[in-house]
């Protein structure tokens, strides 16, 4: 069995009219969840709300204050162009955290070696010391900081459409920390794409690319990385917006190839980390193919 994390706290950070990274993301996943009878086989929970220092593992404190500093009583302030912070945002961006913190203590301590965390708003862009591209805190970060004070080597597995900018420049010069980030290129974030790093795996995709593309570059470039790692937890970005679906990218992949990169990371955690797998949804902004393609993710870590 498998466990799966999420919070109401988290549908209600506000963002304006028309935003692509909308509380309806995680309502109607949860409700197809529900509904299609996954949620049945899975353990269920409410995350924890994440303590700052929790978040300060990886994110400076100035950041830290300004967030709080900035929280509006009432209304949106904008952190930068794409992204917002409403009254209960701070909230829920310590729900985020807490369950990737949950996920992390439940699967190193054997209870469910197996972790889905159903949150928003994602966090694979913000950096150590920037909120940015809709994300405030970087979840899958911080849960990376915390397992390494139980493990020696982690990896960060990141098939989101975006590059994971944030991921990259916390870990960078961090060799116990694999990140291995699939995306389109040129594109946003345009911010830490090139960095040369044996712990670094980058792979860019131009638009167009499909499915085998994805699969032949994930299968050369992944995993020798992850052979040579040996990595005693796997954590994954679990993106859903390269899908040919997606309004904001042009990967054109397909439900298909979510199920085919989610059993790679299972085989993967099998092999080296007990099979041990942490997984955080980041982006998917089509909600039909956000909905199948979360299905397939869960079902396949199940």
């Amino acid at each position: 069995m498998a466990l799966y994390l999420t919070h109401a706290d988290c549908e209600a950070h506000a963002t304006p009219a028309g935003h692509p990274e909308s509380p309806a993301r995680l309502s109607v996943l949860n409700q197809h969840l529900d509904r299609c009878g996954l949620l049945n086989d899975v353990e269920c929970r409410s995350s924890s709300l994440a303590s700052f220092e929790d978040i300060a593992r990886v994110h400076d404190q100035g950041l830290i204050d300004l967030l709080i500093a900035v929280a509006p009583k009432t209304g949106l302030v904008r952190i930068d162009a794409d992204t917002a912070f409403s009254p209960r945002s701070l909230d829920a961006v310590r729900r985020c955290v807490g369950a990737v913190c949950d996920g992390v203590h439940a699967s190193l301590a054997g209870e469910e070696t197996k972790v889905f965390c159903g949150v928003r708003p994602p966090g694979h862009h913000a950096e150590s010391n920037g909120s940015m591209g809709f994300c405030i805190f970087n979840s899958i970060a911080v849960g990376a900081a915390l397992a390494l004070e139980q493990v020696e080597r982690v990896a960060i597995l990141d098939f989101d459409a975006h590059h994971g900018n944030g991921t990259v420049e916390i870990f960078q010069d961090d060799p116990r920390v694999l990140v291995c980030s699939s995306f389109q290129y040129p594109f946003y974030p345009y911010r830490f794409q090139d960095v040369d790093r044996p712990n670094i795996v980058n792979v860019p995709m131009s638009a167009g690319s499909g499915s085998e593309t994805f699969r032949n570059a994930v299968t050369a470039s992944w995993q020798p990385a992850i052979e040579a790692h040996q990595p005693e937890l796997f954590l994954v970005s679990a993106g859903f917006d390269a899908h040919e679906d997606d309004p904001l990218t042009q990967l054109s992949l397909v439900d298909e190839d979510y199920r085919w990169i989610t059993q790679n990371i299972v085989v993967w955690a099998d092999h080296f980390a007990q099979g041990r797998v942490v997984s955080v949804l980041e982006g998917g902004y089509d909600l039909d193919a956000l909905c199948r393609c979360g299905e397939i993710h869960l079902g396949a870590l199940v």
